[in-house]
């Protein structure tokens, strides 16, 4: 175990001296937690009052429940996401939209940072890598209007392989035509910050849009 924690550390300074040394030809950014964020937990908190449930239990269903899991890589659908908590929390068919659409309220795009993305460009592809149900495109292009930001989007159940899977991240690559050492992956998930550095790319911990985009362009100006 000691020399695979060992393989992974020379992996990751490794990755961020090479991007340093060399042109930073692209940016992926993830999703959810980054470029779309909760700035409002009331409608997840009143339906965990009204369920008996503890504070973010609901949340981590949704999100980590088997059949959640299944969707991640296509393997199951939205509406069988929502029938699977519904069932489980006793909820009655009738409510369940009303239970979606509370459970997003919450979820805001930042625009902002969205322009910023669109600003690497064309000096620099942008790409977008999501763990994501398959109704994700739909509301890039059509609800949120903002896929026209990425070169490349790579969506987990249209591939059907998940972060931190080294794949998925290959695949992110392979779409913008850049090498691991020409390119900055950007996650709040310190899981999948780990599996971009195994495959050899530099990386960006989310904490803020702020602290992100500060970080990201001091590696632009030790890459140039």
């Amino acid at each position: 175990m000691q020399s695979n924690h060992l393989r992974d550390a020379f992996i990751s300074q490794e990755a961020l001296l090479m991007s340093s040394s060399d042109t930073i030809k692209a940016v992926i950014w993830d999703l959810g937690g980054v470029i779309v964020r909760t700035h409002d937990h009331g409608g997840r908190v009143w339906w965990e009052k009204r369920l008996g449930l503890r504070p973010g239990r609901l949340e981590q269903t949704v999100f980590g429940c088997e059949t959640a899991a299944e969707a991640y890589v296509g393997r199951a659908a939205v509406d069988d996401v929502w029938r699977a908590i519904i069932d489980q929390f006793e909820i009655h068919e009738s409510e369940r939209q009303t239970l979606v659409s509370d459970f997003w309220s919450g979820d805001r795009v930042d625009y902002q940072l969205v322009e910023y993305i669109r600003s690497l460009r064309p000096q620099r592809k942008t790409g977008l890598l999501s763990n994501a149900w398959n109704d994700l495109r739909g509301s890039l292009e059509d609800q949120w209007k903002i896929a026209d930001a990425f070169d490349h989007i790579t969506i987990s159940a249209e591939v059907g392989i998940a972060k931190p899977h080294p794949s998925i991240y290959e695949l992110s690559l392979e779409g913008l035509g850049v090498a691991p050492q020409e390119a900055v992956f950007i996650d709040d998930f310190e899981l999948n910050i780990k599996g971009a550095q195994h495959v050899g790319l530099c990386t960006v911990t989310f904490d803020s849009p702020q602290q992100a985009i500060a970080d990201l362009e001091e590696l632009f100006s030790e890459a140039s």
